[in-house]
């Protein structure tokens, strides 16, 4: 099975370049003006153009309100919209019912609670993304999840890893939770908002390692 990268919080022709050569799934992009790693629709527009046909992109949102939601939508035409807010399942519901785009929702992962509270958005969400819980900003704080309460789970949707992976421990994330899909942000980044060519290199040849080490040819 391979293991899908999404490097998100780029703003950077140069960055989507790198993202996709390094060999990135799926590339993200920020529309929340408190974050570093904002970008406009229009940037954001910009960079889907940009974005290889073989490379999905994401669109993260912050409880934005419908109207908002809607033009983020015509304007980028995404693959997938993120909801990194609080959003209700009702919500997405609505979304999916009205755009032809997958769903996906972050949650931040506090304990084994969080794992039981999460099923409401069964049937709903087209993939969830486990995160470290808010902070000042809801995504990107690089504070890692307790990798311990995803180990063994048995997950109804699709899902993801995010919260403080970088290059030097994502193998350690992947052989303890198998997460079929890992986020990093702040990890790859030389600054808050700066992607690094090299550290999004090494980043996507450790899952490439931790791949071929589980399953060897």
């Amino acid at each position: 099975m391979t293991t899908l990268i999404k490097i998100c919080g780029l703003s950077t022709e140069a960055a989507i370049d790198a993202a996709a050569s390094a060999g990135a799934s799926h590339i993200g992009l920020v529309h929340f003006e408190k974050s570093p790693r904002h970008v406009t629709l229009e940037q954001a527009a910009d960079l889907r153009r940009r974005t290889p046909a073989s490379v999905k992109v994401v669109l993260l949102l912050v409880n934005a309100s419908p109207e908002l939601t809607q033009k983020a939508y015509r304007t980028v035409r995404p693959d997938v919209i993120q909801f990194h807010g609080t959003e209700k399942p009702e919500w997405l519901a609505i979304v999916k019912k009205h755009m032809p785009v997958e769903v996906w929702k972050a949650v931040g992962l506090r304990s084994a609670d969080t794992l039981v509270n999460s099923r409401r958005f069964d049937g709903i969400a087209d993939r969830l993304l486990f995160d470290a819980p808010a902070q000042a900003l809801p995504g990107g704080n690089g504070v890692m999840v307790d990798w311990s309460l995803l180990a063994g789970q048995q997950h109804v949707l699709p899902w993801g890893l995010a919260g403080g992976l970088d290059p030097d421990n994502v193998g350690e994330a992947l052989a303890a939770t198998h997460a079929p899909l890992v986020d990093v942000s702040s990890g790859v980044e030389s600054a808050p908002g700066v992607k690094d060519m090299d550290k999004m290199a090494r980043f996507c040849q450790a899952v490439a390692n931790h791949d071929q080490h589980r399953n060897p040819a």
